[in-house]
């Protein structure tokens, strides 16, 4: 193996790995804010979507957690 293909290979692995773990932060951020939802803490379950939405921006919740604060910020409730 090349020292460019073995360079390559090391470079797709962390970036694969980068993407899993910010979708494994942003998940445990969203699980969090939906509790505090159910427990009717709404400012902590905003304060956790807008620190998803800051801090994975490109993650798969991020889109979810800016639906919820639009509705939050317009006080309707959480539909399930």
């Amino acid at each position: 193996m090349t020292p460019m293909t073995t360079l390559a290979i090391l470079l797709v692995t962390l970036v694969t790995m980068t993407v899993g773990c910010s979708d494994n932060g942003a998940r445990e951020l969203y699980m969090t804010a939906q509790f505090e939802e159910r427990q009717n803490n709404v400012q902590h379950a905003k304060d956790l979507y807008q620190e998803i939405t800051t801090k994975y921006p490109s993650s798969g919740y991020a889109k979810d957690a800016q639906a919820r604060l639009t509705i939050l910020n317009q006080g309707q409730p959480k539909q399930e």
